[in-house]
């Protein structure tokens, strides 16, 4: 078989834009990481990663936002519905500005609830605190920037994604190193880098939307009654994913969450260790939102041959470059952690748990994958079900802290990462054998 079908090809062409422009999210926490550990203190870097990791929490919690929209626009995509992809853009987006308006609200005790269940050092949490209470002033442009990525994701149109994701963290990064080495803001000024960020992105992404729909024949009236209509689909498929993000977000916050109780410097060593995992995963992501579009599209027009010959090509291409971050952090792993802090007793603490990042691409890139087939299917019950799975074989993994300590949160983790594939794998392979892979689903 050719390396390069013309399958492979087409995946390509839709993958590589978005793993192109995802690089720019993690390298921005690169950036944050960067910029933050070659302060004086590790005590910022600690701050910063269980700042992070609160707001991500929610953040992420509503993910679904992102990917109900992208699974029922590219389904009215392929069927060329144009009031469905009316409704698909316009009812996430009023969910997604409500929910913003009400962390905005809610930022102070949010904070302080967050910061009870960390716990840790008193002088991480107030630096946490600082980053939290500025944050979450950002929360209605995150919520809606993802609705907007969804639905561009949705309509494959590949070059508005890019352009609202590299120029909104080219944003954030400017101003990244300004605030911070510049003005001497500290952790707030990570926090209004990003929120004002948020904002610039979301007025871009306004404005590529509007193009796209003009594109796509989509006139202004009807985005204008998108929002009615029934929304039960909609609600139904949110909640499931939901509870399926709900249990992603404690599997990882526990991992900064016992990070914290075991140190300061195990908290801080773990925050540089993530860079490494988020990386790969935002790029395998491109590959994910690649079969996003085309499950959903296949779903829309019932074509299981092209569904088929997108699933074959994506496990060849994104095996190939899992592998390829794995032999780039085999080899350059303790380079690149000297590159992100100049702390020495952080970056040898770090280097010892390099191996689980080794490991790691080649465990999970399979459930990115099965994400993104079941997504663009918008089978959110068969997502819910299967990361109940993963999230119990994290919890009993974790059993093995008083034995391996830190090595036991990275065992933790991969485990999580090969089961979610597992499970999905086995749902998946069920519905092609009895056929019931297009039946209707929510």
């Amino acid at each position: 078989m050719r390396l390069l079908s013309s399958t492979d090809k087409q995946l390509w062409r839709l993958a590589l834009p978005m793993i192109l422009s995802n690089i720019t999210i993690p390298l921005l926490g690169l950036v944050d990481t960067a910029v933050i550990g070659h302060l004086d203190s590790p005590v910022y870097l600690g701050g910063v990663a269980v700042g992070v990791t609160a707001t991500s929490f929610l953040f992420m919690l509503l993910l679904f936002l992102r990917m109900s929209t992208t699974g029922m626009t590219a389904q009215a995509f392929g069927a060329g519905n144009k009031p469905a992809l009316a409704r698909a853009l316009m009812q996430p987006l009023l969910l997604a500005v409500v929910a913003g308006l009400i962390f905005v609200l809610f930022r102070y005790p949010l904070s302080e609830l967050a910061l009870h269940i960390t716990g840790g050092s008193e002088a991480v949490l107030e630096q946490a605190r600082l980053f939290m209470h500025i944050r979450w002033l950002g929360a209605p442009a995150t919520l809606a920037n993802l609705v907007l990525l969804g639905w561009l994701l949705g309509v494959q149109y590949a070059r508005a994604p890019v352009i609202l994701l590299v120029v909104g963290n080219l944003v954030n990064i400017v101003l990244d190193l300004w605030f911070v080495m510049g003005l001497h803001w500290g952790v707030q000024g990570a926090a209004a880098a990003t929120v004002i960020a948020e904002y610039v992105t979301l007025v871009i992404g306004l404005l590529m939307v509007w193009h796209v729909s003009r594109l796509r024949g989509i006139p202004f009236a009807l985005l204008k009654s998108g929002w009615r209509g029934d929304s039960r689909r909609l609600l139904r498929l949110n909640r499931d994913i939901m509870l399926r993000s709900l249990l992603v977000q404690l599997c990882f916050a526990s991992l900064t969450i016992f990070g914290a109780r075991l140190g300061g410097e195990v908290v801080a060593a773990n925050a540089v260790l993530l860079m490494f995992l988020t990386f790969t995963a935002y790029a395998l992501d491109g590959f994910a939102y690649a079969v996003e579009a085309c499950s959903g599209e296949a779903v829309g027009a019932r074509n299981a041959t092209h569904l088929q010959a997108i699933w074959r090509a994506a496990c060849r291409q994104a095996g190939l470059v899992a592998l390829t971050f794995s032999i780039v952090y085999a080899v350059f792993g303790p380079y690149i952690v000297a590159s992100l802090t100049s702390l020495t007793e952080l970056r040898e603490l770090a280097d010892r748990y390099l191996i689980w990042q080794v490991i790691m691409p080649l465990a999970g890139v399979w459930c990115y994958l099965l994400d993104g087939m079941f997504i663009g299917a918008t089978r959110g019950s068969e997502m819910r079900n299967s990361m109940a799975v993963a999230a119990a074989g994290y919890g009993l993994t974790l059993l093995t802290l008083p034995v391996l300590g830190n090595h036991g949160l990275w065992l933790a983790v991969t485990v999580f990462l090969l089961l979610r594939g597992l499970a999905l794998w086995w749902i998946w392979r069920r519905h092609w054998q009895r056929g019931t892979w297009f039946a209707q689903s929510t």
